[in-house]
């Protein structure tokens, strides 16, 4: 399993937002409230972090995105900050790069644990 590069924070220095999984099928009526049902009994958990990266640090992570995990498509290794627990987790879309200052990026990742 691939793991998270050692060249990059093993944290979010701004921080993260972790949701619940959605487990549920809401169906709207014509009249009424909504119909709810399960569809899981385990789904993914969605992780949103943000990093602030230098320059060499941004070069890693698009390197690590784009080639070793083919574009989003592969999962990997990583510490949760909240739990300190390792768990597989995925990247949704493409990393986020917003210029702070010369050679400081943040960097915004829509993740999710995998149950």
């Amino acid at each position: 399993m691939v793991a998270w590069p050692q060249g990059l924070p093993q944290a979010p220095l701004i921080g993260h937002l972790e949701r619940a999984p959605n487990l549920v099928v809401r169906t709207g009526m014509e009249a009424g409230p909504a119909k709810v049902r399960r569809r899981f009994t385990a789904g993914v958990r969605p992780l949103t972090m943000t990093f602030v990266l230098d320059d060499t640090q941004r070069m890693t992570l698009d390197q690590f995105f784009v080639v070793e995990l083919a574009g989003g498509a592969l999962s990997f290794d990583f510490r949760i900050p909240s739990t300190g627990q390792t768990k597989q987790i995925r990247i949704v879309g493409p990393p986020e790069y917003g210029l702070i200052t010369p050679s400081r990026w943040r960097v915004r990742l829509e993740l999710e644990i995998l149950p």
